[in-house]
Order: structure tokens, then C-alpha cells, then sequence
């Protein structure tokens, strides 16, 4: 009997936490047609020849922040988490981790699975909402891969799984580890994206809190939309009523104007509120990193308690919970 491919799949990390590692990290994630939506060329002049040796260092000091003896972090669990997947599945499978910009290379992996002869490849983002920067990338970049191969074996793509009962019981597990009875406000912190990019791939997207607050034909595919099913999905298990929580965005950069509202903002109303006991979730992210670790964990928690604040916490990832890594192993059978 032939194998079937599993195909774990993350955005990336640089290989190391340097302003060399950094510069290659960026030049490839940042001129990304789904990650930056400029013609060619000059999205080519203006990351390579400018943003990219400008935040190079910066970055890379962050980075260092994060990495633990091991390595990256977000690394570390992917391997762990294949490994673990691969341990459940056994031998009738053969699970490859990937990274869609660095190492180890989608093309890479898939070289190593058509070399075990596998007969189905299922591509498994982990990423638990579709974005196309993230989860289109993804799928993008294995067609692209496989479409020069003169042998194409069964593919399967695994969109996402933002409101999954599996998964929304592992990140409210997680929150439970907290006495969640001392918090004055609960917030949902997800990664942003322009809010031109909403519009452009999802013409029915208002871009508004009404717009997403059920999933329908016409958003089912909407990375905002998305998030608010996975944070109401949260919210119901851990019995929030709508005025607990918020659901905002981080990360944004540039000038353009993004999903509203962010994240350090919502911090700062819940200063003016009187709620100084605040604990984040990021259920964007699979794995701790710099965007949940470094972003959440250390900067807006310093400006938050610097503002007055008395309490921020961020409740874990999915990391390497031996439930996620079942989980995976169900979605894929």
C-alpha cells in the first residue's frame, strides 16, 4: 500500500537571528505578491533596496529576544509537532514540515515526499483562518512547485479550520490554566491585514463589525469574518457575554490603513475603562512567536502597565499540546 504525504506548512522564520538571516527572511516574505500587492518591480526596488536593510536590525534584535537554545521557536514546535503527527499516523505516512519562506522549503519537503513515493499529498497551513498572504500563499507556492513535476499525485488542500470544535477546546483549555474570574476585559488579538486587501479579495466585505458577525456564503472565505467565528466560537466555550470581550488586530505597518480596531488601542480604551486586568489571546498564531512572545507578551504589556495597567497576560499557544497534534492527525484522516 503507498504512502499518503502529510504536508505541515507555517509562514517561516529566519535560520538565524541575525541581520544576514533577517535580510534573506524579509527579501523573500516582503516581495510575496500576496504579502504586498505592488507591481513587480517596484515591490522589488522598495523592500529590497529599502525597507529591508532599514528594519533588518531591528528585527533581528527582536529575534535574538525570542530565540531559545534550540533555535526559533515557531521551528522548534513544527518539529515537534511533526513528529508527534507522524508517531499517531505511523508508517502507512510520512509527514513533512515546511516553511513558506526559509527553511525548510515547501519544495524541499515535497521532493522529500514524491522520493517515499507517496500517492496523496495533503497540505495542512497551519494557519487556522485563511488569509491569502498566509493560507493562499501557501497554496500558491505548492502548485507552482508540483505544476513543473512531470508526476503529480493526488492533492488536498486544507483551507482552515478557524471555529473547529477540536481546536477551539484546546485555546480555551489554555485560557483556563488562568483564573479568568480576575480579569477585568478579554482580548482576541489577530494578525492585520490592509483593509484594502478585505475589499479586494471579498467584494461583499463591508469592512465593519456587522459585516462579520456570522459567516455566509458570500464571507465564508473572509480572513476577518474568520476571526470573529473564531473568537465568538472561544468566547461561547468559555461563557463571555459580547461586553467581555474584544476582537482587535496587530502587526500592522506602513501608512495604509488597516482592520480596525488595533490592538494598542484597545489596550489604551481598556486603561480609560478601568479595566486593568486584561488577558490576551492570540488565535491567529499556532505557535508562540515574535508576533504573540515579543509584540504581545513584552511591548504592549509594557505600555500597558505603563499606562496604569496592573495585569496583562497572553494565554499560550497551541505549541506542542499533545491535543493539538491529535487534532491535526483527525483533520488529516
Amino acid at each position: 500500500m503507498s504512502k499518503k504525504g502529510i504536508l505541515l506548512i507555517n509562514l517561516g522564520t529566519p535560520d538565524t537571528p541575525s541581520y544576514n538571516g533577517l535580510r534573506r527572511y524579509l527579501n523573500q516574505f516582503l516581495t510575496d505578491r500576496r504579502v504586498i500587492d505592488l507591481p513587480a518591480i517596484p515591490r522589488h526596488m522598495l523592500f529590497k533596496g529599502i525597507v529591508v536593510p532599514m528594519r533588518s536590525n531591528r528585527v533581528a534584535k527582536l529575534y535574538r529576544e525570542l530565540w531559545i537554545e534550540e533555535g526559533s521557536p515557531l521551528k522548534v514546535y513544527g518539529k515537534e509537532v511533526a513528529l508527534g503527527v507522524q508517531q499517531l499516523l505511523g508508517e502507512d505516512y510520512h509527514v513533512e514540515l515546511a516553511m513558506r519562506y526559509q527553511n525548510p522549503s515547501i519544495e524541499s519537503a515535497i521532493d522529500r515526499l514524491q522520493k517515499k513515493h507517496v500517492s496523496e499529498i495533503v497540505v495542512f497551513p497551519l494557519f487556522p483562518q485563511y488569509a491569502s498572504a498566509t493560507s493562499g500563499s501557501i497554496f500558491e507556492e505548492v502548485m507552482r512547485v508540483l505544476s513543473r513535476k512531470e508526476q503529480i499525485p493526488f492533492l488536498r488542500l486544507i483551507n482552515s479550520y478557524y471555529d473547529h470544535p477540536g481546536i477551539i477546546d484546546i485555546y480555551a483549555n489554555n485560557a483556563r490554566r488562568f483564573d479568568l474570574l480576575r480579569y477585568d476585559h478579554f482580548v482576541f488579538s489577530f494578525h492585520g491585514v490592509p483593509k484594502r486587501y478585505l475589499k479586494k479579495e471579498n467584494h461583499y466585505c463591508r469592512v465593519d463589525q456587522t459585516c462579520c458577525d456570522h459567516i455566509c456564503d458570500e464571507n465564508q472565505f473572509c480572513y476577518a469574518a474568520q476571526c470573529h467565528a473564531t473568537a465568538r466560537a472561544i468566547a461561547r466555550q468559555l461563557n463571555l457575554s459580547k461586553k467581555q470581550y474584544t476582537v482587535s488586530f496587530q502587526s500592522r505597518f506602513g501608512p495604509e490603513e488597516w482592520i480596525q480596531p488595533y490592538t494598542d488601542k484597545v489596550l489604551q480604551a481598556c486603561i480609560d475603562n478601568g479595566q486593568l486586568n486584561v488577558i490576551v489571546f492570540s488565535p491567529a498564531f499556532v505557535a508562540d512567536c515574535l508576533e504573540t512572545t515579543i509584540e504581545i507578551g513584552v511591548e504592549y504589556k509594557e505600555d500597558f502597565m505603563r499606562l496604569g495597567g496592573e495585569t496583562l497576560d497572553l494565554v499560550p499557544s497551541l505549541n506542542n499540546d499533545p491535543d493539538w497534534i491529535k487534532f491535526i492527525v483527525d483533520m488529516v484522516k
